[in-house]
């Protein structure tokens, strides 16, 4: 019966249908981070950027621009940005300052605010917005933090764990988080007060690079090449050809994506059944995003400027 299973997943994987870009965005520069909000593309870059593009007309619209620092020598650079978010009118932004640091600004009105400044001393790695007065940030520490805007004060903190801190994906009510770290093993906290829930174990034995959290599903990008996922009664993981860089789950969770190989293409399958149906080509660099649109259409990046649209037919 295992030789069997063995057989059919073989075969799933041998006749999944190859597919291009419907369309492609070119951003600033080198892409960080992808958020879609309100048929807007927000597209964060290493070139002190945020790009936003009407995601129907593939036209840009507008430019965030974020100051740019100084390196070791004292020359004026761009800013990397590490990660944004968007809450109705703001955008969230989390960009290298000065000996490595961190900066977070909100951008509203057309106009850019510091919200953490290097004063801080903080290497932020991720911050997102629980709601329009609270985000919550990873720290490479592999602290989590929790920030009042209107205050101005942190609400509370946690270790989630001694190993470095990778990425983390909050559930659709955001009152959960699922922390991803260099350990293999993943920690869901509640958002209100930091404390620890739940802790998904077993399926990856090395870094997890990123992860994805959709309709109670969990998913990971592993360096030791496995795409693991965690579902109540269905645990499993996908084995790749190179280290995974990069995951993502549609809405419903039903569909899912990883980067599987050197060639930086993109494998599509169904998490209940495990079939593989599509491998997406296209991407030569490193896969940083994979970002569903719904349960038929997905954007994509990686280490260049390069964004694409895929419909899965």
């Amino acid at each position: 019966m295992k030789l069997l299973i063995s057989l059919i997943f073989s075969f799933s994987l041998l006749f999944s249908q190859n597919l291009k870009p419907t369309q492609t965005f070119i951003a600033s520069g080198g892409v960080t981070d992808l958020i879609l909000k309100n048929k807007l593309l927000y597209i964060s870059t290493d070139a002190s950027l945020v790009d936003i593009f009407d995601a129907s007309s593939y036209e840009l619209i507008k430019n965030i621009r974020i100051p740019q620092i100084k390196d070791f020598v004292g020359d004026q650079i761009n800013s990397k940005i590490y990660s944004i978010d968007v809450i109705k009118d703001k955008v969230l932004i989390v960009s290298q300052g000065e000996k490595g640091f961190r900066y977070i600004y909100e951008y509203s009105d057309d106009k850019l605010k510091s919200i953490i400044t290097i004063d801080k001393k903080m290497y932020i790695a991720k911050a997102k917005y629980l709601n329009e007065n609270l985000i919550i940030l990873g720290l490479l520490s592999n602290q989590i933090f929790v920030y009042d805007l209107k205050k101005k004060e942190f609400l509370w903190e946690v270790q989630a764990s001694q190993s470095k801190f990778s990425d983390f994906a909050l559930s659709e009510d955001k009152t959960k988080i699922i922390i991803a770290d260099e350990s293999g093993s993943l920690k869901q906290l509640n958002t209100k007060n930091g404390k620890v829930k739940k802790i998904y174990s077993g399926l990856n034995v090395d870094n997890i690079f990123q992860v994805d959290f959709k309709n109670k599903i969990v998913i990971t990008a592993g360096q030791d090449r496995r795409c693991a996922i965690y579902e109540k009664y269905n645990q499993y993981y996908k084995k790749a050809d190179f280290l995974i860089y990069s995951v993502g789950l549609s809405p419903s969770g039903t569909f899912a994506g990883f980067a599987n190989n050197e060639d930086n293409d993109i494998t599509i399958f169904n998490t209940k059944t495990k079939e593989e149906l599509f491998t997406l080509k296209g991407h030569r660099m490193t896969l940083s995003n994979i970002l569903f649109k719904n349960e038929k259409e997905l954007y994509s990046s990686s280490d260049d400027s390069e964004v694409y649209y895929w419909k899965l037919k």
